[in-house]
């Protein structure tokens, strides 16, 4: 299985123009909350905010086969970790700028903005997403109408 950390340097050499620091701390936040048997299916880095010169607030984003986990690690000491489960997640919005892009990801409880994304990766990010999210609620509804 391949590690967060990897995952998300492939996507930052692929997309250079993405903000992110300090992403092997990042990346172990999630990495630690990966439950036995979760598998990484993709993994970016984004801002955790709306605001396009607010560079400081780092995360890493990872679509397992489970949830979503958006993870950052503090400069001194903890950090935060946001799981969004299939059954929580409503919609997913792209807006793409001059230079970077915006992912908005609606759940039932808030909206989570993630920016300053190079806006050449935007589409795989939303197919990524939107298509494990469209099977992931297939199956929930399934299970649902089996009970």
């Amino acid at each position: 299985m391949e590690s967060v950390y990897k995952r998300v340097l492939k996507f930052q050499n692929k997309y250079p123009n993405t903000v992110g620091w300090r992403m092997k701390e990042h990346c172990s936040v999630v990495q630690r909350h990966l439950n036995p048997g979760e598998n990484i299916i993709y993994a970016f880095i984004a801002q955790k905010n709306d605001n396009p010169f607010n560079i400081i607030e780092t995360a890493v984003v990872a679509l397992t086969d489970h949830r979503i986990l958006i993870g950052r690690k503090r400069l001194l000491y903890g950090y935060f970790l946001t799981s969004i489960t299939p059954d929580m997640f409503n919609d997913l919005d792209i807006a793409a700028g001059l230079i970077w892009g915006k992912v908005h990801i609606d759940t039932i409880k808030e909206l989570v903005t993630l920016s300053n994304i190079d806006k050449r990766a935007l589409t795989e990010i939303e197919t990524e997403i939107s298509s494990f999210m469209m099977e992931a609620k297939k199956l929930y509804k399934e299970r649902k109408t089996e009970e």
